[in-house]
């Protein structure tokens, strides 16, 4: 089941959405504002958001920039909600990197529909499962399991190993590796990437699973069968 985050400080427009999407087999979790909303981001990552620009203390604009800097939520496919109809704040929008546009007031049909349309563009629509050998990663879920055996492995560390897996076969800096999971102002070093590397090892290798992450000596890592 897809989950969709909808930021919206609107009770019954935001209940609405819940119910409209719901029916459509689609998991949706709410919040009124801007808040909340960063705090369960680290928790778990949705396959799409529905953000209305209108919002107390940091506007939808804002939360939209932000998570289009960020190297991990930088490609969570975005629907922005409004009750203006102006042709500017859509310019804005989908220049900052807003996938599609609904006003309000807007039917249920239409919204499910776009919806569905968005996560098909994105690649979205399925969840991400990467299975290899036994280990069994889901991205959507945030589960991790080698032979059934659930391993429980920090946020960081998971998003390292779906980045790995994701990219099976391909040698990876620790350069690029920083930029991609820390961030570019990310201010540590190097270092941070071998220390979790390690420690994934451990992890796996404590549920049997044999060792495919790979040191590539002076290039990086490499996530192989």
């Amino acid at each position: 089941m897809k989950l969709i985050y909808c930021v919206e400080d609107d009770d019954g427009i935001r209940e609405l959405i819940k119910i409209a999407l719901n029916t459509a087999d689609f998991e949706v979790i709410g919040f009124e504002e801007a808040k909340d909303f960063y705090e369960e981001l680290k928790i778990k990552v949705p396959n799409l958001i529905l953000l209305d620009i209108m919002l107390p203390k940091t506007d939808g604009m804002t939360i939209l920039r932000d998570l289009k800097k960020a190297p991990l939520y930088r490609d969570i496919p975005v629907i922005m909600i409004t009750a203006k109809s102006m042709e500017i704040d859509k310019v804005k929008g989908l220049d900052t990197g807003a996938d599609d546009f609904i006003t309000k007031p807007f039917g249920v049909l239409e919204l499910v529909a776009r919806v569905k349309a968005v996560l098909r563009r994105s690649g979205k629509e399925e969840d991400s499962i990467i299975e290899n050998n036994g280990l069994v990663l889901d991205y959507s879920k945030r589960t991790l399991n080698y032979n059934e055996n659930s391993i429980t492995l920090t946020y960081k560390e998971f998003e390292l190993l779906y980045y790995l897996m994701l990219n099976k076969g391909i040698v990876l800096s620790r350069d690029k590796i920083l930029q991609k999971i820390w961030g570019f102002d990310y201010e540590g070093e190097t270092r941070t990437v071998d220390m979790h590397i390690k420690t994934i090892r451990q992890k796996l290798e404590s549920a049997g699973c044999p060792s495919y992450i790979k040191t590539i000596r002076s290039a990086g890592y490499k996530f192989e069968e």
